[in-house]
């Protein structure tokens, strides 16, 4: 994956430090962001904080091509993240007049209140992120793509973002797995197997089931047939020490 642009996934809000949302947003991006050749390299849960979110913001757009936030960008006093990025960017916080049109059109004569008109105010200089599901748009400044934490919001506003995204090579997934194999007697061979394909991602995932345990390898890059090639020399060590390797990932 040498020369792929790098994500960061920014997930901001409260309710999922303390447990009472489970995020539901990381896996589709990564999965999603992987077939456009853009691999997450990181991903933070941070707080509703002005500091934390503007620090944050700051830090991470500087060492990676894209950031991708989702969360704190709806009607009320918490959601925070959009007048945080323009703190960020050092840009006013302001009407952003196509959003404040979309909106304005949208709803009924005095039902786009104070509240609502939130979710038109952006960054200057924003450019917007349409919304299929329900009209309040997300937006892109910079290298920082700024979008809602509802998971259907978030899927649409990305389905509309993705198309103008520059990413690399994408990245292709080989895995194989193996009952009876523990990773302490395949490790030595494994890191072989790694020095020998430093371009691959090559991950070690043991699993527990009731039929069995088991430890599954999962080799990433840009080369189909390098990652063939990892797995299958990683299917003769598993078969070396006397297991039956099963080309893919376990059955959940």
């Amino acid at each position: 994956m040498v020369g792929n642009p790098t994500a960061c996934v920014l997930v901001i809000g409260n309710e999922v430090l303390s447990g009472r949302t489970q995020d539901a947003n990381i896996r589709f991006l990564a999965t999603r962001l992987g077939e456009l050749g853009i691999p997450v390299r990181e991903v933070r849960v941070i707080p509703d904080v002005v500091e934390t979110i503007v620090a944050t913001v700051n830090e991470v757009r500087a060492r990676f091509d894209h950031v991708f936030t989702t969360g704190g960008i709806g009607p009320t006093h918490d959601d925070i993240t959009s007048e945080c990025v323009a703190m960020a960017f050092g840009v006013p916080w302001e009407k952003h007049p196509e959003a404040w049109a979309r909106m304005e059109r949208h709803y009924k004569p005095g039902e786009f209140n104070a509240a609502r008109q939130r979710m038109a105010t952006m960054p200057r200089g924003a450019s917007l992120i349409d919304n299929a599901v329900s009209i309040a748009p997300g937006f892109t400044i910079g290298n920082v793509h700024v979008m809602a934490g509802v998971p259907r919001i978030m899927q649409a506003m990305f389905d509309s973002l993705a198309p103008s995204l520059a990413g690399g090579p994408p990245i292709v997934s080989r895995a194989v797995h193996a009952q009876g194999v523990m990773e302490g007697r395949i490790a030595e061979g494994l890191a072989a197997i790694q020095a020998a394909h430093p371009a691959l991602d090559l991950g070690s995932y043991p699993y527990y089931r009731a039929a069995g345990n088991g430890v599954a390898i999962v080799a990433k890059g840009n080369d189909p047939a390098e990652a063939e090639a990892a797995i299958a020399a990683v299917t003769v060590l598993m078969a070396g020490l006397g297991a039956s390797p099963v080309q893919g990932e376990p059955p959940v």
